[in-house]
């Protein structure tokens, strides 16, 4: 599992984060949500590692951890198997074994068929689904994800999300999702925690009453409607297509 203690943290003078506590379990899909400019990005990447805390203890147990951005952040020089094969190299795998695996997740992301084409012949949606792919080539245990959907229009977006729970699922794999988007946090996480304007930190935390798979639209709703008769939760929200008041973070 992955363990937070007493995480605070500040850049320079500012308290981004105060005193968060937060423990995932192998398997379990932890979403973190809240206002812009809460820390959320910055929390994440605490637990990355891209950043050490200003004091608290960051416990990862989780044996291989991928890191999906916010935008896709591919190779413009490579191809889509080029890119999702990049990380693959550096674990001193065959060039032929590399390019097994990444046809294979190009096939479960249903990407095949862009399999030699750039990423600027690519839609931003291809694009997150190459990132992704690059980040299942290694078979993390962990995977973190800052926003992926974000760029998408709403159908595209629910379709990468039922796709991304399908590869968890298959995978047994544990991940945290960064959203600005209650209606997404509510559709994917196994947890979920609600974080305050900075200095940021937990106000509320939800688990879903049923798994992701009979969680329609209806039953969505529902539960941001429920959430949003919470004080706490109210402070930060407002009931405008799930989305949270304010730009992204």
């Amino acid at each position: 599992m992955i363990v937070l203690e007493n995480i605070h943290h500040k850049y320079s003078n500012l308290t981004v984060l105060n005193n968060i506590n937060i423990h995932l379990k192998p398997g379990k899909i932890l979403c973190l949500t809240g206002p812009s400019g809460c820390g959320k990005t910055t929390l994440l990447q605490i637990i990355a590692g891209i950043i050490k805390p200003t004091s608290g203890k960051v416990k990862n147990q989780f044996v291989q951890t991928s890191y999906v951005f916010q935008e896709a952040r591919l190779l413009p020089w490579f191809t889509t198997l080029e890119n999702i094969a990049f990380g693959l190299k550096a674990k001193r795998i065959t060039k032929k074994q590399r390019q097994k695996i990444a046809i294979a997740l190009a096939q479960q992301l249903g990407i095949n068929k862009a399999a030699n084409q750039y990423p600027h012949q690519l839609s931003g949606g291809m694009q997150q689904r190459v990132a992704l792919g690059r980040a299942l080539a290694v078979e993390p245990d962990l995977l973190l994800l800052d926003e992926p959907f974000s760029a998408l229009d709403i159908g595209r977006k629910r379709d990468f999300q039922r796709l991304l729970l399908k590869l968890l699922s298959e995978r047994n794999m544990a991940a945290i999702l960064v959203s600005h988007d209650l209606a997404e946090a509510v559709l994917v996480a196994d947890n979920l925690i609600i974080l305050s304007p900075s200095p940021s930190n937990i106000v509320y935390e939800w688990q879903p009453d049923r798994p992701s798979t009979a969680r329609d639209e209806a039953y969505i709703y529902k539960t941001l409607s429920q959430l949003l008769m919470i004080p706490e939760v109210a402070t930060c929200f407002r009931l405008s297509t799930g989305l949270f008041v304010g730009s992204k973070s």
